[in-house]
């Protein structure tokens, strides 16, 4: 008679899990070590982007903002908090973070 021999066995599932498990054991961890050094990056672009909105306050006002709060209400810009949770002030015109 025929010998209905498609499928896979029990044996090849558990490799293909077991590779799949190795696999992600290794990615994770690597993956929550990166968050901080994006959230770092992300902080540094935040900085230049709202640096270039108080230049562009400046040239709509011809008067640089007292404080971030201005821009955020103007719709400059739209949070004065990095992704690492330091908050942006601006200090004789340059943004800079505090903790």
């Amino acid at each position: 008679m025929f010998k209905n021999e498609k499928g896979f066995t029990l044996i090849e599932m558990l490799i293909v899990l077991l590779v799949i498990s190795i696999l992600l054991i290794i990615t994770i961890p690597n993956m929550s070590k990166n968050s901080t050094s994006v959230r770092a990056k992300g902080c540094e672009a935040l900085i230049k982007t709202t640096e270039a909105q108080v230049e562009a306050y400046f040239i709509d006002h011809k008067v640089y903002p007292d404080d971030l709060s201005i821009l955020v209400e103007e719709d400059y810009i739209s949070q004065e908090k990095c992704p690492n949770g330091k908050s942006l002030v601006l200090v004789d015109g340059v943004v800079k973070t505090i903790e």
